[in-house]
């Protein structure tokens, strides 16, 4: 047994808390894959939604249903609940280390360990709606993480820039915050699929949540720029509203879309490969990112892909190797970068998407960051 593997050892069992189960699902496999690979017993605390699914290629993992978390509230009283039902949950489970997801997690449940008198590790997943909206909301949050971050043993960003923030700002002390490369890509899930045949039309292609915050009404602004010259051009969005974040597309607008014919709406798909393997680009003109996902997988799918210059984002991109960057918040120059991808040749493009997947296996693939985190996990002191 190695010295890393020893010192982790005093983490016998490790909890994970989310604010969704679709968030595990999702994003989170890779460390149960590691945890359980690796001899330690795993809670899950999360909101029971339909992703429980997973448990059935988990079953040595307990489930345990969070049920006070309300992911979008602002009510301090619900705040207080959460808090307490997380210390009652940590008290009776008496895991040796809880690592926390996203911002409601990381904040309360951080009140709720040091309660519990329980290790505690904060993964931010991205700073989100809060961060980019310079408003009330910003201030709350940024006062309770400094709050909170002292009952944090370390800090886990998904992007550098998250961590400098945070870092620049006080939030967080120096050396507490560490950064890896989002949370990773299963290339073997996302591998390249031939697109069938080399063909007249471009198909770009916006894969996530139907936000404004994504960049969506820039997406739609270009394409209808790229539409005056280039009719035959195709549009999709393959994604879902989300009704209770702030930042949802209006579904009138999202009609409207679709009745003038701008954009082709695929609506939600559990299965993403067919879409973007029929796709010429990926375009995710988004305010700001952990490390996109969907623009990793996408680039492990051996597609070139578009975002914007942004935290999080350009991570992802070496311009003019695997893609491009736009501006933020701007449609004109998103539109530019689309028509240098409608002027490659076929083969250009596709040494550009296999660049994107090479660049994948080498920083994103989900096993070097669940490794990554394990390391981190393993010289806390």
């Amino acid at each position: 047994m190695s010295q890393e593997n020893k010192t982790l050892l005093k983490y016998k069992t490790i909890a994970l808390v989310a604010n969704s189960t679709w968030n595990i699902h999702n994003f989170r496999l890779n460390l149960l894959d590691k945890f359980v690979n690796e001899g330690h017993d795993v809670i899950v605390i999360a909101p029971v939604d339909e992703y429980i699914e997973y448990k059935e290629n988990y079953p040595k993992v307990k489930h345990i249903a969070l049920r006070s978390l309300d992911r979008d509230s602002t009510n301090p009283i619900k705040d207080l609940i959460l808090i307490e039902e997380l210390t009652r949950k940590y008290k009776r489970l008496k895991p040796d280390l809880v690592i926390h997801f996203t911002n409601k997690p990381n904040i309360y449940g951080a009140i709720a360990a040091r309660r519990a008198k329980i290790d505690s590790i904060a993964i931010v997943t991205g700073l989100g709606y809060a961060f980019i909206h310079n408003g009330f909301i910003k201030q709350v949050t940024t006062a309770l993480y400094k709050y909170t971050s002292k009952f944090h043993k370390k800090f886990i960003f998904e992007n550098i820039e998250d961590r400098e923030l945070f870092e620049n700002e006080n939030i967080i002390k120096k050396g507490q915050g560490i950064s890896v490369k989002g949370c990773g890509v299963n290339t073997n899930y996302f591998q390249p699929y031939p697109n069938g045949q080399v063909k007249e039309d471009t198909i770009f292609t916006f894969v996530g949540r139907l936000l404004y915050d994504k960049g969506v009404k820039e997406f739609v602004e270009a394409a209808k720029l790229i539409k005056l010259r280039n009719p035959k051009t195709q549009f999709w969005l393959v994604g879902e509203l989300d009704p209770d974040n702030p930042a949802t597309v209006e579904k009138d607008e999202l009609i409207e879309w679709v009745d003038s014919d701008i954009v082709y709406y695929h609506g939600f798909q559990r299965d993403v490969r067919p879409f973007i393997s029929k796709s010429d680009c990926v375009v995710l003109p988004s305010y700001r990112e952990a490390i996109p996902r969907t623009i990793t997988e996408a680039m492990a799918m051996a597609k070139p892909v578009i975002t914007t210059d942004t935290a999080g984002c350009r991570e992802a991109v070496d311009v003019g190797v695997n893609g491009y960057l736009a501006k933020l918040r701007d449609s004109k120059d998103l539109a530019e970068s689309m028509r240098k991808i409608m002027s490659l040749t076929y083969e250009e493009r596709k040494s550009m998407g296999q660049a994107g997947r090479d660049i994948v296996m080498r920083q994103f693939d989900d096993r070097l960051i669940a490794q990554h985190i394990y390391d981190i996990i393993s010289n806390i002191n």
